[in-house]
């Protein structure tokens, strides 16, 4: 919007007003008050309408160009900006500015950086930076430098059994990489509602896919079963790694919050529950986009625009204190949270490597994924994954699955089938955990679940706690049941682990697992425990 600004409050100065009629001067300000309201296509069509009649007039075809570049006509956007430089050496600035943006998103960086670096030379240090033009700088160069140094890695498009000529976004993976959710905003029915007063395009549902363990592929997508997708929009942020929750952002009209919150659906039956919100103090007034929850169950990570905050939106955390309840939310700090907004957060199966997308410096253009790592307590510098998983186009969110073999992750790019696709990157020769991306000779994890039941009564124990330690007796890891006594965690494989289950009013149970590897899939093993009552 302030983009939209900038360039309306030039708007009587560098138009010559003078050359157009009275008739054609209120064509002009109902062009200018729809471009305020983003109302692009109609502002188009007046502008387009006033070129014909003064094809020489180089600032008219600046805003021809410029709305058609907001609409994502680029091709012709080019056209029409390229023709006003060519009639008018000194046309507007902004010119070169919007050029500038197409070219990057056209991969042509040097040509990018030209424009770019032209409309700086003619605009005062403040208008430059009305226009965050450091910023897209900085995509630029970092787009020559992460493409000159490509990863190891192959990005496949998932195809028509998940992705649509409509948006597709967000994928979300369980840790056993057999199921799959994503946002889509396709249309369920023939007469499925629009969003008439958001973007005109259909409401995004969440959608669902199985793994096909035969024929090594993902099953056709449908709506996910159960009373989850509404008449308004609903958006899947993540799965659990057990494949039991999904956590949702919704706008519901009856909540007191600004822009939405975050809500959670339990699946019984196959059928995933109606969607009940997380409440305080995860959800505020404030806007709260998205939420994952580590494999343990014990902390969450989420995105919040409330205060206290480095930029728009930024990732918080907190720490699960009972069975439904969460402590005080903590910032994690200005090394991850920048000035511009970071969404879409996924904590790897490891435990703690974080990836999210960000908008800032950091990124080739527009959003890009990122990674950090906790080590000895603190989050480790984010770093860009690098290309091809991002591009010069919106990239992300990114999710991994737990053998570390495959990146499910949602892009903009060109070549796909509708504005947004999901694509898979082919990790098995980049170790998208790894510093150096070098893969490990033991470094995909393991899957381990169960349940804890009464060794006479037979029921689930809920909250007991399951400890796993290495050979030296140091605690690796632990977890608690739920609700109904099951357990899921995720370990490294190719590693034996002593088992301690401990809970008040019984005896500990203590048991050596070995956990192995496969090269194909994520290695499961169940194992269920009995414990006896402490007499």
């Amino acid at each position: 919007m302030k983009n939209i600004i900038t360039i309306l409050c030039l708007f009587g100065i560098l138009f010559n007003l003078n050359a157009l009629d009275a008739t054609d001067q209120l064509k002009m300000a109902l062009a200018k008050q729809k471009l305020y309201a983003g109302q692009y296509i109609g502002a188009l069509t007046i502008y387009q309408e006033l070129s014909q009649k003064n094809p020489e007039d180089a600032q008219l075809l600046y805003y021809v160009g410029y709305c058609q570049f907001q609409l994502k006509k680029n091709l012709v956007a080019t056209e029409s900006l390229k023709k006003a430089i060519a009639i008018n050496q000194n046309v507007k600035p902004e010119t070169h500015l919007v050029l500038g943006k197409i070219y990057l998103i056209d991969e042509k960086v040097d040509e990018a950086l030209s424009e770019l670096q032209l409309y700086k030379n003619l605009v005062t240090p403040k208008e430059a930076e009305l226009e965050d033009l450091e910023l897209y700088l900085a995509y630029c160069q970092n787009a020559k430098n992460l493409m000159a140094n490509p990863l190891k890695t192959k990005i496949q498009n998932m195809g028509t059994a998940i992705n649509s000529k409509y948006d597709d976004q967000s994928p979300c993976i369980s840790a056993d990489g057999k199921t799959l959710v994503f946002n889509t905003r396709r249309p369920a029915t023939t007469d499925a509602p629009y969003d008439i007063e958001g973007d005109g395009k259909f409401f995004q549902d969440i959608y669902i896919s199985s793994w096909d363990t035969i024929n090594k592929k993902w099953n056709d997508c449908a709506e996910v079963p159960g009373t989850v997708n509404t008449l308004a929009h609903d958006a899947c942020t993540s799965i659990s790694p057990d494949g039991k929750q999904i956590f949702i952002y919704k706008n519901d009209i009856n909540s007191a919050s600004i822009g939405g919150d975050i809500f959670i659906s339990k699946v019984a039956n196959n059928k995933w529950k109606t969607p009940e919100p997380l409440g305080k103090p995860i959800n505020t007034s404030y806007w709260e986009g998205g939420a994952c929850i580590s494999a343990d169950g014990k902390t969450l990570y989420f995105i919040s625009e409330r205060k206290g905050g480095y930029g728009r939106a930024d990732i918080w955390m907190a720490q699960k204190i009972s069975k439904s309840e969460w402590g005080k939310p903590e910032n994690l700090g200005s090394e991850i949270n920048s000035e511009f907004d970071e969404v879409g957060v996924f904590l790897a199966p490891d435990g703690k490597t974080l990836f999210f997308s960000s908008n800032g410096k950091g990124s080739m253009g527009s959003y890009d994924v990122f990674k950090t790592t906790k080590e000895s307590g603190k989050w480790t510098k984010p770093v860009n994954v690098g290309y091809p998983i991002n591009t010069v186009h919106k990239d992300g969110p990114l999710v991994v699955s737990a053998d570390l073999q495959t990146a499910y992750f949602a892009s903009e790019r060109q070549g796909g089938f509708g504005e947004s696709d999901i694509y898979m990157a082919d990790l098995n020769d980049y170790s998208i955990l790894e510093k150096d991306g070098v893969k490990k000779v033991n470094s995909g994890l393991s899957i381990l679940k169960g349940t804890i039941r009464d060794g006479f009564e037979g029921y689930g124990i809920a909250s007991v706690e399951i400890q796993f330690l290495d050979s030296a007796g140091l605690l690796i890891a632990s977890t608690l049941t739920n609700e109904n006594g099951e357990y899921f965690i995720t370990l490294k494989g190719d590693t034996k682990y002593m088992m301690r289950v401990n809970k008040k009013g019984y005896k500990i149970a203590e048991e050596v697992i070995e956990l192995k590897m496969s090269k194909t899939d994520t290695f499961i093993l169940e194992k269920q425990v009995m414990l006896k009552k402490d007499k």
